[in-house]
């Protein structure tokens, strides 16, 4: 029989057996445990890798790193005026970023870089545990690495999927590129707040300098702004901004980078942050935007916004800014003649002082200084005493009589000096709300002495040309760019005037007219089906026989017409069109006044043909353009063609001289410089203009309104826009040579009658000396007085 052992036996036998032999056991299925669990762990995190993987953007484009960067705008002397993109960012090469800075941004936002292999799990262990502790978020947990993979492979969505593939991701590149071309990527595309991306962007934006440049609290400052620029704005929250760069520098001293030392000082450091400039607006606005519209027509809008092009003008900052106050001091002065058009509002009495309570507001922002306009209500009104006193803010201030002389009620149909205010009463109200200049701060009383001010309504633009090159210097499309921004100077096509003339008088030079050919300036009627044109002379006088000088000289409508009517419409139209004039002209006679519209533009250039020797030059705004390699793509190459001959030109130049010394353009004989040009009046006296020229610049000056509306009795071209040329030219020719106009071969003088264009005899009482195209000299004489014509005339008076 079989022996079977009992339950119990068995139990004592296995109890019997050795402690160590149970442990060895527990061991071995441990390590097979963690084995089938590592394989599996393994096969799993190989499975994810995969499927993670098969989707996954290529990290080899970020070997050509070619982000969207600022497109720069310069001026003539490489002043930057303008900054154009989607996203303002300036590349600079890792050597060109001080090491101090690469550290602020490791210790703050990834301290083992150097350690790890893109994905840091010790440094996310870390940064929970520093969150917690503090009770918000003070670390994050990803590495640069990380963050760069973020920035330029992934969508910005938060998923798990996301951050497993930005994992991967960061690891691939950790593998393919060295920790310095990580950084690179890094600081140079990273958002740094206030439409800063990259260090470079941020240096200027936040403290006015190259990166190259910051010193270590400032170094500081831009590392504590990845994790939330808005949050620690230097601009908006400095206090937290500060506590943020102390944060920084703690941590810098942490890992070695600086000493206690360095901390204190950095931190005792007073930053100047910079008030974030817009170049746009603050240089040469019209200028650049003109610029703008043509990159952006013929190079689209991706090369312009993110192509990073550098795009260098013609245009002088200083030359700029001397036309802008010229046509601000001569918009004041038309509007003083135009008169005072009441105050911007009334109030009773019991609302004047909320209103001075917003102006005080107001004030704490931007404090009351001299030369500023502000904002005032009338308070007392002291005819008596020829003063007005009115309230801004808690300052008080006086306007006299004097100051309001011009402040009549407007009136086009009669000139400012006709009616002068000596009654304070007739212009101003008790609750009136003005516009105030502040003059000066009086002692011992604190009142302010003011004067009565307001926006002109007028408008005005302004262009200059270099002679023989054809740069275009300064454009000044209006008043205010922030107000309007519509270019007037090349925009918009107002009536010249006289001065299309000289377009018309060069033509007719060309036609066999001379500068001593006499016309007769009399009454001339053009009669159609539905209408009858008289046209007359500005002074509504004829002047029998005149010169061709003379004419132009006096801006003679009548003779004008004559000349244009003997030498063809078709023929001087087709001569406009060679001198530049592109728009439509009408086909008639009216156009002998300047009856169709034109650009500023348009018309400077046609009189730098007479400038330049009958050459007509393209005008240039922009002199080179370059891609973000430094590339040549585009750059200036005038090149001149001819379209009059120089003896045509210099003779307009004489003429329009004339003009200066004796005609309707006097006003700018001050300038104490040889000067060629002519004004320009229209209908209504809507438009008035100057277009002028020495031997280095040709400038046209426009004023108007855009609704075409009288500027007022005696607003002339002369009166309203040869001051603003004027001022301007003195600025711009202060401290350059004088220089006259050359004399080109094809020209002779000869001494003439003033009176007949003829030979003098020894009876001519006034001569002059005239030039001519050489063969082209009168060969006749004058007659002498009680001689003999004809036969015809002595047979009659010997009878």
């Amino acid at each position: 029989m079989t022996r079977q052992k009992s339950t119990s036996q068995i139990i004592k036998k296995r109890a019997r057996r050795k402690p160590h032999v149970i442990m060895f056991r527990l061991i071995k299925w441990s390590m097979w445990l963690a084995f089938f669990l590592l394989l599996t762990g393994a096969a799993a995190t190989f499975a994810v890798y995969s499927y993670f993987s098969e989707d996954l953007p290529r990290i080899t484009s970020l070997k050509d790193y070619q982000p969207s960067i600022v497109t720069t705008v310069y001026s003539d002397d490489n002043h930057k005026i303008a900054e154009f993109y989607k996203e303002r960012r300036i590349v600079v090469p890792l050597s060109k970023i001080p090491v101090q800075l690469q550290q602020a941004f490791i210790a703050a936002e990834d301290s083992r870089f150097y350690k790890h292999q893109g994905i840091d799990f010790f440094s996310i262990v870390r940064a929970f545990i520093k969150n917690l502790e503090a009770g918000t978020i003070v670390q994050g947990g990803s590495t640069i690495t990380q963050q760069v993979t973020k920035s330029f492979l992934l969508s910005p969505e938060r998923s798990y999927e996301r951050k497993i593939k930005e994992a991967i991701l960061a690891y691939r590149i950790d593998k393919t590129f060295s920790k310095e071309e990580i950084l690179f990527l890094y600081l140079n595309q990273i958002y740094l707040g206030h439409g800063a991306y990259g260090v470079e962007a941020a240096a200027e934006n936040y403290f006015g300098k190259t990166v190259s440049d910051l010193n270590l609290a400032e170094c500081a400052i831009l590392a504590g702004l990845p994790q939330a620029p808005s949050r620690y704005s230097p601009f908006h929250y400095p206090e937290r901004a500060k506590q943020r760069q102390i944060y920084v520098l703690n941590r810098m001293m942490e890992e070695g980078f600086i000493d206690n030392a360095q901390v204190s000082a950095a931190i005792d450091v007073k930053l100047d942050i910079k008030p974030r400039r817009n170049w746009y607006i603050e240089e040469v606005p019209i200028y650049t935007e003109h610029v703008r519209r043509y990159v952006e027509q013929k190079y689209g809008e991706a090369a312009l916004y993110t192509q990073g092009l550098k795009i260098y003008t013609a245009v002088n900052i200083e030359m700029q800014k001397a036309a802008r106050r010229e046509i601000e001091k001569g918009l004041h002065a038309l509007d003083h003649r135009q008169g005072y058009r009441g105050p911007e509002a009334h109030l009773a009495e019991a609302e004047i002082e909320g209103f001075c309570t917003k102006q005080k507001a107001l004030q704490k922002e931007t404090p009351l200084a001299r030369g500023a306009s502000v904002k005032g209500v009338v308070i007392d009104i002291n005819d008596k005493a020829g003063k007005v006193l009115v309230r801004m803010g808690d300052a008080r201030g006086v306007i006299p009589v004097s100051d309001v002389r011009w402040a009549r009620k407007p009136n086009v149909n009669k000139a400012a000096y006709q009616d002068r205010v000596r009654n304070l009463g007739r212009v101003f109200k008790t609750g009136d709300v003005i516009l105030v200049r502040l003059n000066e701060k009086k002692k011992p009383d604190g009142l302010w002495d003011l004067s009565l001010d307001q926006i002109p309504d007028a408008q005005s633009a302004l262009l200059c040309i270099e002679s023989q090159t054809g740069l275009v210097k300064v454009m000044v499309g209006g008043r205010d760019f922030a107000e309007s921004q519509f270019n007037r100077a090349i925009q918009s096509r107002r009536q010249p005037g006289s001065a299309f003339k000289p377009i018309i008088y060069a033509a007719a030079l060309d036609k066999g007219y001379t500068a001593a050919t006499e016309i007769i300036d009399a009454p001339i009627v053009f009669k159609a089906r539905d209408f009858t044109w008289k046209p007359k002379n500005y002074g509504k006088k004829f002047y029998g026989p005149t010169l061709f000088r003379e004419a132009l000289t006096k801006s003679r409508n009548v003779v004008t017409i004559k000349i244009l009517q003997n030498i063809g419409v078709d023929y001087c139209i087709d001569y406009a069109r060679k001198m530049g004039i592109a728009s439509p002209l009408e086909r008639n006679l009216s156009i002998a006044l300047g009856s169709s519209g034109v650009t500023v533009l348009e018309l400077v250039n046609a009189y730098a043909v007479f400038a330049n020797d009958g050459y007509l030059i393209e005008p240039a705004f922009i002199t080179k353009i370059e891609d973000r390699f430094g590339n040549v793509i585009e750059e200036m190459n005038p090149y001149p063609k001819k379209v009059m001959e120089k003896n045509t030109a210099y003779i307009m130049t004489s003429l329009m001289e004339s003009v200066v010394k004796e005609g309707t353009g006097q006003r700018v004989k001050a300038l104490n410089r040889p000067v060629a040009g002519k004004t320009g009046t229209t209908n209504d006296l809507q438009d008035a203009w100057f277009i002028g020229y020495t031997p280095q610049y040709i400038t046209g000056v426009w004023v108007g309104h855009d609704h075409n509306q009288s500027l007022g009795k005696g607003e002339t071209g002369g009166r309203t826009a040869s001051p603003i040329w004027l001022g301007f030219m003195e600025t711009i020719l202060k401290d350059k040579p004088v220089k006259v106009f050359q004399v080109p071969e094809g020209v002779v003088f000869a001494k003439i009658d003033a009176k007949t264009g003829l030979l003098p005899v020894p009876e001519s009482k006034d001569t002059l000396i005239e030039c001519f195209k050489e063969g082209t000299v009168p060969t006749e004489y004058s007659k002498r007085p009680n001689s003999i014509v004809d036969t015809e005339s002595f047979f009659k008076s010997d009878m």
